[in-house]
């Protein structure tokens, strides 16, 4: 049992922020009624305001990756999901941008979700660890979200 689980005198084995996480992920849900352009425009900017929320390298990756996304795979539907940025191919989740400030770790990540396409063989990463996009890391980041998104 976690500490923070301890102090809440709560036994369900999640944290503060997973908690928090859950509930936002719910809120997301409810909020997704609807169809056609309509809800896909309040996905959209629900996943700018998510970035806009964003502060320091979080928000500049976020951004970054908005924009390498929106150019590189455009087929992708913006939205978000556990309250993250995320691009979408038939309402699932292909890549988002988990910030570092969601649990207090030493760097936010972009990832990948099975809907992906980066099978490699038997093993392949699905999470990359960033911590700003040089233009290395954007030519990396770019093959990446073009392959997922085929």
């Amino acid at each position: 049992m976690s500490a923070d689980t301890r102090q809440n005198g709560d036994d369900t084995g999640f944290s503060d922020a997973e908690k928090a996480a859950i509930k936002q992920r719910a809120a997301e849900l409810r909020a997704q009624g609807g169809k056609g352009a309509a809800k896909k425009e309040r996905e959209a900017q629900a996943c700018l305001d998510a970035i806009e929320a964003l502060t320091g390298s979080d928000q500049a990756i976020a951004r970054r990756l908005h924009v390498i996304v929106t150019e590189e795979a455009p087929q992708l539907d913006q939205k978000t999901w556990y309250g993250f940025p995320s691009y979408a191919r038939d309402g699932r989740v292909v890549v988002f941008y988990q910030p570092a400030s969601k649990f207090d770790t030493r760097y936010g990540t972009v990832g990948f979700q099975e809907d992906s396409r980066l099978d490699d063989g038997a093993m392949w990463p699905t999470s990359f660890a960033v911590l700003e996009v040089t233009d290395d890391v954007e030519r990396q980041l770019r093959d990446l979200v073009r392959r997922a998104a085929d």
